[in-house]
């Protein structure tokens, strides 16, 4: 009898079970494939990050052999209008030669707001998850990741009776030979977050705040986007950071049901005839460090579970503290 011809023929293909086995491994490679390109991507990030702290550290060697000095954070008084920060500052010395052309130091920032408003790359974390203008004192002016080490609590002091122990303050123009802790022992700059919340204002004393949660009883004015807002104002809170707490430290401060993780600084520079002590925390969008550029330029990625006393013996630049063991 002849068979039909359609009887021997072969039917090739994916049995919905294969179909399913290979979508289920194809899925787990994804799975394992998407942390290696997160951490990739990370790791480039990091090394972005600690490539602009390095410019910034020649930055101001360049320019203390040009002006002789460490650049101010402000000037009270002297007839600049105190504003300008140390980051403005040292623009040329960062390829931002152009910008610094804009700039009349004798007039405030806010009479020239196109500089406010440019983007400095190189003072921009690519971590930075608020990469955006904000508007502060009526202007568009663009945030920073990057804060120049200002000491561990006393930031100023209007009477000229205290100093800061830090490197970078109002006024004064040290030189690199004040820091006799030695360049390689000391914070120049380090990660802050851009839009960190500030509490300003309060009653302090000149003795640092036992503990984090202490800094809300200090009470004050809270902001809840104040901090690091503007690159071009050389106030603590906006450019700089203090050592009062080791790095990424939760300050923690309850406003209308929220808890927030503040900075706080008790009277802005200038604007007041009381001492300004700040606590004001190196905070980075790497996990579990910050990254920083020490006075002899080099680079560090500082845990985040630094020794609190270390922390702050880095901080000073005349304290003759020993700093044994890494720090890394």
């Amino acid at each position: 009898m002849h068979q039909n011809s359609f009887s021997h023929r072969v039917l090739n293909g994916f049995t919905l079970v294969e179909l399913l086995v290979v979508i289920a491994i194809i899925g787990t490679l994804i799975g394992l494939l998407l942390p290696a390109v997160q951490a990739a991507r990370e790791s480039a990030r990091r090394t972005q990050c600690r490539n602009n702290l390095k410019q910034i550290g020649l930055a101001v060697h360049n320019y203390s052999d040009t002006h002789k000095s460490l650049p101010p954070t402000i000037c009270i008084g002297l007839g600049d209008f105190g504003q300008w920060s140390a980051q403005a500052r040292i623009l040329p010395f960062i390829e931002q030669g152009t910008l610094e052309n804009l700039i009349n130091f004798s007039v405030p920032y806010d009479s020239q707001p196109a500089v406010p408003k440019t983007r400095v790359a190189i003072y921009l974390c690519p971590s930075e998850t608020q990469d955006i203008p904000s508007l502060r004192d009526g202007l568009d002016q663009y945030p920073l990741n990057y804060a120049c080490n200002q000491g561990i609590w006393l930031v100023y002091d209007p009477s000229g009776k205290q100093q800061t122990d830090g490197v970078f303050m109002p006024n004064l123009k040290n030189g690199l030979n004040s820091i006799t802790d030695g360049l390689s022992n000391t914070l120049g700059f380090s990660e802050v977050k851009a839009f960190q919340p500030n509490l300003k204002e309060g009653t302090v004393t000149a003795t640092p705040p036992p503990s984090p949660s202490a800094v809300a009883g200090y009470g004050g004015d809270f902001d809840p986007i104040d901090s690091h807002t503007e690159w071009v104002e050389g106030r603590v809170h906006q450019t700089g950071f203090t050592a009062t707490f080791p790095p990424n430290t939760k300050v923690p401060y309850t406003n209308g049901g929220k808890i927030y993780d503040i900075d706080f600084t008790s009277a802005e520079e200038g604007k007041s005839a009381n001492p300004t002590y700040s606590a004001v925390t190196s905070r980075s969008h790497h996990v579990g460090i910050v990254t920083t550029v020490l006075m002899d330029g080099s680079t560090r990625s500082i845990s985040e579970s630094i020794d609190p006393t270390v922390w702050k013996s880095l901080s000073t630049r005349c304290g003759s503290e020993t700093i044994s063991g890494s720090f890394e």
